[in-house]
């Protein structure tokens, strides 16, 4: 049996090898030569006291102990198989197809936008202030919206599924062997699209079929199942459509609820992008000058309740970027990014708050259960008139915001299209400005000098979740109306995140499966 032991080491200690090695055989009573392999199986920082420490939980074989065998997956061919339809690329889609392919159905992936690599020279394009391709940006394209924005991969949702699958599949398919252990697993924006682009060679290597610039126009209904979708004129026919579109497809919602196939408005969040410099994060958590260097850049989770409403970080990346994720020119849309090493001078994070449905009951007479959509659009494209030319931001420094001052002048950002200096007090819903003022004064109580106005507000950022959820039934997860249409991951309201979403799609594969189509 291996032996597993914990162990608190310095940051210098724990970022090499040899040393934490030593150390664990000194512990285990034995000599070095005698581990045949050791190998992380949990490393997390401890920053509450002055001096940061790491916790480091190794498995040591000892001699001639077995060792693990290297992770391999082996996908059948299902060139002949029953065809599932699959609606998007993100990472409900391409677990979805994984899975049903495992179980020996063919999926037939339909992406609006272009392939991974293609789609890099569209986001350029966005990053210079040209044009945005409504169909390929930071939203829409293979990989989903996860796919340029980070690669972050901690979930709270580890009991909906094989959370340590899921891992363990991005490795298989290229991403670094550390996200099996860190506490807070990321792949970053650099690497994550080779990541991608190797799931799809698997897929298309097993006969799943892949096609871009395919967006879905219409749904084909016969009864109560689907046959089918539209792209433009193409019929694309499966004996299921699983709808894993992502939360910015606006018109996927309005053509189902205009089908008469229910969607239900639900609560969301908004709220702003917040970028400091990193060496503050750096000296706030881990109480010295400077983290040194073995230390990550060091980021933050912070909650607050003002009147009841929750106000919180939200996809905090350390060395990180802001993003514009819009999806047409009339809106100004934030995100947040790090690429693997998280070396920027930046740290940015979305602090949002709750929005109710009380919040935009008064678009509900015209727009139905699609409200939310219009709420959020609203603000989207006032936040667009704020910034200005092209993709250029409104933003505000975070002490001014907290004050209600206009700042008159605003510091360097990560933010490559350009900000402008806006009164975001003024023209923010008044119930998150109010939220966000107050959570804000509560991050500064935890972490003393977050509000400072060497930090700034840009925004909006609006899409944390989708405001629209598309029903399904708890037991077989098919829409409550037709029994072989299945919603799944961000876009239908029941996954927030790429791994959440990722176990969704095996979810959904795995009641396709049972369902005995």
């Amino acid at each position: 049996m291996p032996q597993q032991i914990s162990l608190v080491l310095t940051p210098k200690q724990a970022a090499d090898k040899d040393t934490y090695t030593s150390i664990a055989a000194e512990y285990a009573d034995i000599e070095v030569s005698q581990i045949a392999m050791i190998r992380v199986l949990k490393r997390s920082i401890d920053a509450r006291k002055r001096t940061p420490k790491i916790n480091l939980t190794l498995e040591l074989y000892i001699d001639n102990e077995p060792t693990p065998a290297l992770l391999h997956f082996d996908y059948p061919n299902v060139d002949k198989a029953t065809p599932i339809v699959i609606v998007g690329s993100g990472p409900a889609a391409l677990f979805a197809a994984l899975r049903l392919v495992e179980l020996n159905y063919k999926p037939i992936l339909l992406e609006r936008g272009k392939d991974v690599s293609a789609r890099k020279v569209d986001i350029a394009n966005i990053n210079r202030n040209q044009e945005i391709n409504p169909d390929s940006n930071y939203a829409f394209g293979e990989g989903g919206a996860g796919a340029f924005s980070d690669g972050k991969l901690f979930t709270r949702s580890k009991k909906r599924g094989d959370y340590n699958k899921i891992l363990q599949t991005l490795v298989f398919h290229g991403a670094n062997p550390e996200i099996l252990f860190d506490a807070h697993p990321h792949i970053g924006t650099d690497k994550l699209p080779k990541v991608i682009s190797n799931i799809r060679e698997t897929l298309v290597s097993c006969g799943a079929i892949f096609k871009f610039n395919a967006k879905v126009t219409d749904i084909i209904l016969k009864g109560d199942k689907v046959a089918g979708v539209k792209c433009g004129d193409e019929v694309i026919d499966g004996a299921a459509v699983i709808l894993a579109t992502g939360h910015s497809a606006k018109d996927i919602y309005i053509m189902l609820h205009n089908k008469g196939i229910r969607v239900e408005a639900k609560p969301f969040a908004m709220g702003v992008r917040v970028e400091h410099p990193q060496s503050l994060i750096d000296t706030i958590q881990y109480h010295q000058p400077e983290r040194g260097e073995w230390l990550p850049a060091a980021s933050y989770s912070l909650v607050n309740q003002v009147d009841g409403r929750g106000v919180y970080s939200f996809c905090m990346c350390p060395g990180g970027f802001i993003v514009p994720a819009m999806t047409n020119s009339s809106e100004c849309v934030v995100n947040g990014m790090s690429a693997s090493d998280r070396n920027s001078e930046y740290a940015n994070a979305g602090v949002v708050t709750e929005v109710r449905l009380s919040d935009f009951e008064h678009l509900r007479e015209k727009h139905g259960e699609l409200a939310g959509l219009y709420y959020q659009q609203q603000y989207e494209e006032l936040a667009c008139r704020h910034g200005g030319d092209a993709q250029v931001a409104p933003a505000q420094r975070v002490a001014d915001f907290v004050s209600a001052r206009y700042s008159s002048s605003l510091p360097k950002s990560s933010y490559v299209p350009g900000v402008r200096s806006s009164s975001m007090h003024e023209w923010l819903p008044t119930v998150i400005a109010d939220s966000l003022r107050e959570g804000l004064y509560g991050f500064d109580r935890k972490m003393r000098g977050f509000v400072t106005n060497e930090a700034i507000i840009i925004g909006v950022e609006s899409r944390t979740s989708t405001p629209v959820r598309i029903p399904r039934d708890k037991v077989t997860l098919a829409h409550e109306q037709y029994s072989n249409l299945y919603p799944a991951g961000e876009g239908a309201g029941y996954a927030g995140g790429i791994v959440s979403a990722a176990l969704d799609g095996e979810n959904i594969a795995n009641a396709i499966n049972l369902s005995k189509l």
